[in-house]
């Protein structure tokens, strides 16, 4: 039997604690995997961390925050689905493009992020990286057409659905990418990978097709036989859950925007009538189980320590969801704000914002600051201890003191652009929000309509540490507050930018015409 002496021992047990040591330093520098989850048309009321009154469950979006941060002033860039995105993956406003200035993108739009443009997926990739994208993309890519034609040009079935799509999430930095073009009410009614539509296709060419295939609200155009609505978030559940299994040895990035709740309201069999309030609560509930399984990958493999969790959506919920119906089971998706997805009330943009970070972010931690979806990009920069270009991320801001309980150095001086489903603008700067009518730029309405508006205006003013629920319009009373808020959203309007750095260009004009939505700060945007 071979022995071991006292200094041979004393070397071993040195070696061993070591090695112990440093596989433990190891861990704790390792890059943190990052994994973006973005619910589509949720509300502050869906969730019940923010809503204790919600009717709808939800304790795995709940556990992200009483294990991280939820934050309570955190805005999305637009009220609707397409410019939101295109801030989240860009750290940029949609309206700089000369592209989107409202509205959004179908499902056979061209692509929209400049493919020159650095996304939060590229600068990762560049980092060591591993990127995915598994969800609805909805920021336009370029499908082949059949016909060149101008009577043709963007018609459903002038594409050829065989051929390889281009400029897709590939070329925006994602190594993989698998989902559907735009929401799950647009055509064309497929999964996507990569660059390849799946499955065998068919022409339903008017809502008789539809009916027969079983789709609910959704438009004519080409679709799958294989697709079908009620497993689409299922699937795209399992497809991230899988790929980050492949990829669990190497620091990853996944972004997951998902389908849901958004209409057509389509929750699987095992949710039908689960909530008991109505098919918006069972679709959140399933969302909720999304979260959940994405969670329980992460604790399986061991890696949920060093990963990075944020949940959040793309707006404020839809009034396809029901409002007055389930506001009489006591149900407030917007909760105690006024309007919804579309307007620039804080119930359309005002969202749910929660971070979870075991390895570095204390527990339990709320934070009033003000941040906004577009400031992803900077965070995940500082994160990694990159300097951005001048041109990237001319939007966004670190949120990362945020998470340590510090205070984001520009958050007292931020502006933030509100932007509504028709391109009104309304802005913030600190505790003021001002907005430019009296409608929330929106056809889309207000729950709270019924509880008007003290001093009601075309221009109102609101100190929202004060009044986050709208009910005062003080512009009569603080008119040199309004006039510097004009002028903050006219200097980020000019300076391409709303955070420090050289001046960025703003395309300011569609077709030649004068963008219209800017006159409402026309007086001060071209002064010297």
């Amino acid at each position: 039997m071979k022995t071991v002496n006292l200094k041979q021992g004393l070397l071993l047990v040195l070696l061993a604690v070591t090695s112990i040591t440093c596989n433990a330093q190891n861990k704790q520098d390792k890059k943190p995997n990052i994994i973006y989850i973005l619910a589509d048309d949720m509300g502050l009321g869906d969730v019940q961390l923010y809503n204790k009154d919600s009717k709808i469950p939800t304790p795995n979006i709940d556990r992200l925050g009483t294990e991280g941060v939820r934050f309570t002033d955190a805005h999305t860039s637009s009220a609707v689905c397409t410019p939101t995105r295109y801030g989240i993956i860009t750290g940029r406003y949609s309206w700089r493009t000369s592209t989107l200035k409202k509205g959004v993108l179908g499902g056979h739009s061209e692509h929209l992020i400049d493919i020159e443009r650095e996304t939060v997926a590229s600068i990762l990739k560049k980092q060591g990286y591993k990127t995915a994208c598994v969800g609805k993309w909805h920021l336009g890519m370029d499908w082949k057409e059949l016909n060149a034609t101008e009577s043709l040009r963007k018609k459903a079935n002038n594409v050829d659905m065989n051929a390889p799509i281009k400029n897709g999430p590939n070329t925006n930095g994602f190594d993989y990418y698998f989902g559907i073009s735009a929401s799950l009410n647009m055509n064309p009614h497929v999964f996507i990978e990569n660059d390849k539509a799946l499955g065998t296709f068919e022409y339903l060419k008017n809502e008789d097709a539809l009916e027969k295939r079983g789709y609910i609200g959704a438009k004519p155009g080409w679709s799958a036989k294989e697709f079908e609505q009620d497993e689409v978030l299922s699937t795209f559940t399992k497809k991230t859950c899988d790929w980050i299994e492949e990829n669990k040895d190497t620091p990853f990035f996944v972004y997951m925007p998902l389908n849901a709740p958004h209409s057509p309201i389509v929750p699987s069999k095992k949710f039908i009538g689960k909530s008991g309030l109505n098919d918006h609560g069972d679709f959140c509930m399933e969302t909720d189980w999304a979260v959940g399984q994405v969670m329980e990958t992460l604790d399986r493999l061991n890696i949920a320590d060093n990963t990075i969790i944020i949940f959040t959506a793309d707006n404020g919920t839809s009034p396809k969801a029901g409002f007055p119906a389930m506001a009489e089971r006591g149900h407030h998706s917007s909760w105690i704000y006024r309007g919804m997805k579309g307007t620039n009330w804080e119930g359309g943009h005002r969202v749910p914002f929660l971070v979870r970070w075991p390895n570095k972010v204390k527990k339990e931690q709320v934070s009033d600051q003000l941040i906004c979806t577009t400031d992803l990009m900077a965070t995940c920069a500082s994160l990694l201890g990159i300097t951005l270009n001048e041109n990237e991320g001319e939007d966004s801001i670190s949120f990362l003191p945020a998470l340590h309980g510090e205070t984001i150095p520009e958050v007292s001086e931020r502006t933030i652009a509100h932007h509504s489903d028709g391109g009104i603008f309304s802005i913030r700067t600190a505790k003021w929000k001002l907005m430019f009518d009296d409608f929330g730029g929106s056809n889309r309405t207000d729950p709270r309509k019924n509880e008007p508006i003290k001093n009601a205006a075309s221009l109102q003013l609101f100190d929202m540490e004060n009044d986050a629920t709208e009910d005062v319009n003080l512009a009569s009373q603080y008119p040199e507050i309004v006039e510097e808020l004009k002028k903050n959203l006219a200097t980020i309007i000019k300076e391409g930018r709303s955070n420090p750095g050289k001046n960025q260009p703003t395309d300011l004009n569609t077709s030649n015409l004068k963008w219209p939505q800017i006159k409402v700060v026309e007086e001060y945007l071209y002064q010297k």
